[in-house]
């Protein structure tokens, strides 16, 4: 199931909200897990059992590491074999094609599997339950003696599919104890309608174009042509997974839970390592926390400094799938940030702010054609005909089109991926003094986010485009 779908809309969600709010407090947690474990089951009931399997592997894991916390050994391989077990389930659903079709192809064998269908969600309630037990073992008192309280921190539906990746120790206290007043469930719904026009007005129209384009072969392509493929897949992924984020941060506050944000427009950066401290916020402190700096971080030299960052940057583009297209895409990224690190870093300090911005937005472009691209082949031709090294035309017949149908919402968009509106709010709440105005301010504010809930739901009804990115991942 997922947010932007009639059924989840109308039919779960008020039920899931009314039944929350008439049980006792103390029922709360076990109506939200077995709803969780509803809207998980809703495409494919089997993957539920993996799910409840890491629950039960991952709880067992941080109690033993709990009880063995006064003896150093024991607790070590204890945590040891839950961190393989899981990676072992993660890497057998999410990697054993791939596996299998490389050996093939190097040892000239014919292996053969049936495909491996990757179950939704798993890279990120995975991480998740990694996470609460590697915290158990730096803080035993960590540890959550009710299984359910723990299967409600790993199975929540609304961070359950794509995150954000949240840690227990964000959360333990509110899954313990937690409050709604219509304030902090206004703001939720106000967040989650804002997280639902991203998806459905800006993420499904723009990825619309970008997917024509890229089904189509490069050498077939204007240079204009190419640039807007790749702007628009550029703003697919942003709006569609900060969408998905803001309605599941939306959510978590309705039913009292608050969530880190996730993205932070990253697209005003002025450096690359800026631009991952914006995007997927919550992957991105993962692996450092749990990757980097157990490596020892920067504080090593400077050779094993520079092999730290490869690792992660290599495992952040395998964590996004099984594709040497991804794994060239994070470690691209891993060149640029140590080349930042390096030296490029203090001459980007010195430069105008938007030659910084030119240089950051031309490096993150060209990144998402590998990650959008099946292959590197068709990655470089893409590249060559941007850059009108494939002697094509500078502009045709369809770059026009498309920049006559989508050029409005192709512009809204980039405004929107910036903090203008924020900006101006800003600005409009420092004119208004007198009581009268805020509140016929807070009422056109309503009557906004009225309409757009009502054009999300027309669009919603007449659109069978509705594909979430990163629900591959």
């Amino acid at each position: 199931m997922v947010f932007s779908n009639l059924v989840f809309l109308f039919i779960f969600l008020p039920l899931v909200l009314g039944s929350y709010f008439l049980v006792r407090k103390e029922l709360q947690n076990y109506l939200l897990l077995g709803f969780s474990l509803v809207f998980y089951a809703w495409g494919e009931p089997k993957y539920v059992v993996i799910m409840i399997f890491s629950i039960i592997l991952n709880y067992i894991s941080g109690y033993l590491v709990h009880t063995f916390r006064n003896h150093k050994n024991l607790k070590k391989i204890t945590l040891t074999v839950a961190i393989i077990s899981n990676l072992l389930v993660l890497g057998y659903y999410k990697y054993i094609n791939f596996l299998v079709e490389n050996i093939n192809e190097l040892f000239s064998m014919n292996i053969q599997i049936d495909p491996v269908v990757l179950p939704i969600g798993i890279s990120f309630f995975t991480f998740q339950s990694m996470s609460y037990v590697i915290d158990v073992y730096r803080q035993p008192d960590e540890v959550q003696k009710n299984p359910f309280h723990l299967a409600l921190y790993v199975a929540l539906f609304p961070q359950l599919i794509a995150g954000p990746i949240i840690r227990y120790n964000e959360i333990a206290a509110q899954i313990r104890k937690r409050f709604v007043n219509l304030e902090k469930f206004s703001e939720g719904l106000r967040i989650f309608i804002i997280g639902l026009s991203k998806k459905v007005l800006i993420a499904n129209q723009v990825g619309f174009v970008a997917d024509a384009i890229f089904n189509k072969p490069a050498s077939e392509m204007s240079v204009l042509l190419a640039w807007i493929g790749i702007i628009a897949y550029s703003l697919q992924i942003y709006f569609d997974f900060s969408g998905y984020s803001d309605m599941a941060i939306g959510l978590g506050k309705m039913f009292g839970f608050d969530f880190s944000r996730n993205f932070n427009y990253p697209y005003i950066s002025k450096s690359i390592g800026e631009f991952w401290r914006r995007w997927h916020i919550s992957l991105s402190s993962w692996f450092r926390d749990y990757v980097y700096i157990p490596l020892g971080g920067s504080r090593v030299s400077k050779f094993k400094s520079y092999r730290n960052l490869f690792i992660v940057w290599g495992l952040t583009g395998l964590w996004h799938g099984a594709s040497w297209t991804f794994i060239a895409w994070g470690l691209y990224y891993g060149v640029i940030i140590a080349i930042e690190r390096a030296w490029l870093g203090k001459i980007l300090e010195k430069l105008w702010s938007p030659i910084r911005h030119t240089y950051v937005i031309l490096i993150f472009l060209i990144g998402w054609v590998f990650f959008r691209a099946d292959n590197f082949s068709y990655s470089f031709d893409f590249i060559r005909t941007m850059f009108g090294a494939n002697h094509q035309p500078l502009y045709d017949k369809l770059a026009i089109y498309y920049l006559y149908d989508y050029g409005a919402v192709l512009v809204l968009a980039m405004i929107v991926s910036t903090p203008v509106i924020p900006y101006l709010n800003k600005k409009i709440n420092k004119l208004i003094t007198g009581a009268v105005l805020h509140h016929s301010k807070q009422l056109m504010i309503s009557g906004i986010f009225l309409f757009l809930l009502i054009i999300n739901i027309v669009h919603m009804v007449n659109s069978t485009f509705n594909p979430f990115i990163y629900f591959r991942f």
